[in-house]
């Protein structure tokens, strides 16, 4: 066979494919979709999009803080550039409407006529003390349009639904430059437009921040490891055409770069260097030891090319897993990572004997230099081993119970942003919220009047108002709109505007006159989005503190509670709803699916284990220094009071299928010194100076590849890079000192092996 012309067509077929892989990743966009960290399949869901059909979103808004440099709200130059900025808010695309300081009116209704009372007088300071007392006695603007220390004020700009995101980048920058012009320095802005177009950005740039650090950590470990320019060149070229088919294949199938699918260029760096590594680390043993390229080659696929598979296997697999999940960006990142491990697999076996092929052959002496210090080093570990084989399981056992301490403090807690540091500016800007107004976290109740009932009727109303009371005094919420509050608002407007008059009315004949204004006011927008043309259903909207996931359940369950007690459902059904609601749904998923990804995992490893030694003994040997490092990181994240949330509970299962290559590499290739007959001592010797080179190379790349992941901003990255590179590093510990020491004491091959 003429394995010159071979070669060349392997890669001319593959820079054909590379070329349709940069054609299909040029196509790929970046998005941040918030609907797409939903629950998928969830009954919940389904509910809530028919209720958005109704009512609207409860997060298409904006909200813009401002502050008048730690003085007084009522000053007439900033309430003048308030107004300025409330008017160019209006006439945008994609704004709907704006609730503003300077708008927001109080309507008065008389015998003659229908009027709106400006709360504020920005043209008339010497009115302004009589507004702040009027503001101030209005329970329903306070702490949701101007602050409690009325030193600020809050915009509510309400945007089209779903927003797309160059339309949210477009009014975010015209936001922006109209701040900047009205010198507007002090200001905070919340909302879906603000994260949508931030977190795209965010994502871009730490995109190329990932990738220049893993290319610059790899090139120094090859550096290292193989002290050659080819011994650098070649891996580098292998692994960046596996992160191009990576792009390609996702570009083909048009899903865009989003929080999770950003990772898969850095990891596909790392984890494809492992076959490539495992391949000429290999080779240039067999260099080494005099043999030309071809034999060397032949030696080399057989003896890493079934254990290469089998670990590529198992970490596809451990991605894979991630398809239990109901969160879509998480089974697209699963998914799209999985197909791009096993384009690595071929690309290892295929253009890396092709390239080697064509190259010259390396210089023996050189790769014996190479190779000369790491016998040395791995049979010192191995000494170590052999001479304190109790000590290494002592060790091992405190470590577990330890470890089962700290899993025990964890808890399961989701907030509405988890993925932002707390340092964050826009984690800051919401908390401004928090601190100065209502809050961020959205409320929604689904308000049904019984059957032969409306929700304008007096019975009905009267229970609506008990929810509030609720709702206010015992859950938490600090703004509530309501088809109550409209009641409230028209009552207050029929008795002369005095805030007094913030009531239901007195009884169900007061209430006849209300329902005609209203029946007059049913096609004005801010009726439309809160009760249905027949007044059979409403909404119960409110906002809150980001209480976190845990919190906000316990407070749901009691509502519900409250509500079965107390609400006649004869007058009025609810159903708790919303996309808070939603999120907080995700934590009845975490564990449950991390637990069924790991079984599933433990499952396919056991199988691989069981096909290479045909012992139930080695399938459990081999779980064990696998299973202790996940282990040490749930230990270590319940010491560190860090809570398990969707985006941290991914790295089990995506460390268990990574780490877990080592354990395979050693497995396979003790197998092979066992078929050749050795003894087990002398089997587990020579397999560790064989294996335990390349296995500590690999670690020591895929760690520092993932410790890139920690210089990102998102919590998620940071942790899938912290805890990741730390389940490799405690993992090709337990590979290299732990299990020697089981295969030692618990596996006895049986006499038909060792022949």
């Amino acid at each position: 066979m003429n394995y010159r012309k071979l070669s060349y067509l392997v890669l001319l077929a593959v820079a054909i494919l590379t070329v349709a892989s940069v054609y299909f990743a040029s196509r790929l966009r970046f998005d941040y979709n918030f609907d797409n960290f939903f629950p998928k399949g969830d009954p919940d869901l389904s509910y809530y999009f028919e209720y958005r059909d109704k009512f609207g979103n409860d997060n298409d808004y904006l909200l813009i803080g401002l502050d008048n440099n730690n003085s007084s709200l009522f000053d007439q130059q900033f309430l003048t550039k308030v107004d300025s900025l409330t008017y160019f808010l209006q006439r945008q695309p994609h704004v709907e409407s704006v609730l503003s300081p300077t708008t927001v009116k109080s309507p008065v209704i008389e015998a003659f006529g229908y009027f709106e009372i400006p709360y504020l007088h920005v043209e008339e300071p010497e009115r302004y003390a009589q507004d702040s007392v009027m503001i101030y006695t209005s329970k329903e603007l306070v702490g949701t349009i101007f602050s409690e220390d009325a030193r600020s004020v809050s915009l509510f700009v309400q945007t089209s639904d779903n927003l797309s995101k160059p339309d949210s980048d477009t009014l975010m920058a015209a936001l922006n430059q109209k701040l900047a012009q009205l010198d507007l320095p002090d200001h905070h802005i919340a909302g879906k437009a603000l994260a949508q177009s931030v977190f795209v950005e965010k994502m871009k740039i730490e995109l190329a921040i990932f990738m220049s650090a893993s290319i610059l950590l790899v090139i120094i470990f090859l550096w290292i490891t193989f002290r050659t320019f080819w011994g650098v060149l070649v891996p580098l070229v292998v692994v960046l055409l596996s992160v191009i088919w990576s792009l390609g294949v996702m570009g083909l199938f048009d899903k865009p770069i989003d929080i999770m699918t950003v990772l898969l260029p850095t990891i596909m760096f790392v984890v494809g260097m492992s076959d490539v590594i495992h391949i000429l680390s290999r080779y240039m043993t067999e260099i080494s030891h005099g043999a030309e390229k071809i034999p060397a080659l032949k030696v080399t696929l057989k003896e890493v090319g079934l254990a290469t598979l089998l670990t590529s296997v198992t970490t596809a697999v451990g991605f894979l897993t991630l398809l239990t999940t109901a969160i879509t960006p998480i089974r697209n990142f699963g998914l799209f990572t999985a197909i791009s491990i096993g384009l690595a697999f071929i690309l290892a076996f295929s253009v890396l004997p092709a390239i080697l092929l064509l190259i010259k052959k390396p210089n023996p002496v050189k790769a014996r230099k190479v190779n000369l210090s790491w016998p040395v080093l791995l049979s010192r570990m191995l000494m170590f081993v052999f001479r304190k084989p109790g000590f290494i399981l002592s060790v091992s056992a405190l470590v577990t119970i330890v470890s089962l301490v700290g899993i025990s403090m964890i808890k399961v807690d989701t907030t509405l942003l988890e993925d932002l540091g707390d340092e964050d500016p826009i984690i800051l800007d919401f908390k401004y919220f928090e601190d100065k107004f209502s809050g961020v976290r959205p409320f929604e109740l689904h308000l049904m009047a019984a059957p032969g009932h409306t929700l304008y009727d007096y019975e009905v109303l009267q229970e609506i108002d008990k929810l509030e009371t609720y709702l206010y005094n015992t859950y938490g919420l600090n703004f509530i709109t309501s088809p109550a509050t409209v009641v409230k608002t028209i009552n207050r407007a029929q008795s002369g505007g005095l805030n007094e008059y913030y009531t239901l009315p007195a009884s169900p004949q007061q209430m006849q006159s209300i329902k005609r204004r209203l029946q007059a006011f049913k096609n004005r927008s801010e009726l439309r989005s809160m009760i249905t043309p027949d007044a059979t259903e409403g909404r119960l909207s409110g906002k809150m503190t980001d209480i976190g996931s845990a919190k906000a359940t316990v407070l749901n369950d009691s509502l519900r509670s409250f509500i079965n007690q107390n609400i006649n459902p004869n007058y009025l059904q609810t159903r708790l709803t919303g996309s808070a609601l939603l999120l907080d749904k995700n934590n009845e998923y975490v564990t449950k699916n991390m637990m069924q990804g790991l079984l599933i995992a433990f499952g396919v490893i056991a199988l691989i284990v069981g096909f290479i030694f045909r012992s139930v003994k080695m399938v459990l040997i081999s779980l064990v220094p696998n299973l202790i490092p996940l282990l040490m990181i749930g230990g270590i994240m319940g010491f560190m009071g860090i809570n398990m949330t969707v985006s941290v509970s991914i790295v089990f299962t995506i460390a268990f299928g990574i780490a877990v290559d080592d354990t395979i590499h050693y497995l396979s290739k003790l197998k092979l010194e066992l078929s050749a007959g050795r003894p087990l001592l002398y089997a587990i010797k020579r397999t560790t100076i064989s294996a335990g080179k390349a296995i500590i190379i690999t670690s020591c790349i895929l760690m520092g590849g993932f410790m890139t992941l920690v210089l990102s901003t998102f919590d998620a990255t940071y942790y899938v890079g912290l805890f990741v590179s730390l389940t490799l590093l405690f993992a090709v510990v337990a590979d290299l000192y732990l299990l020697p020491v089981l295969i030692l004491y618990f596996y006895n091959p049986r006499k038909k092996e060792e022949r």
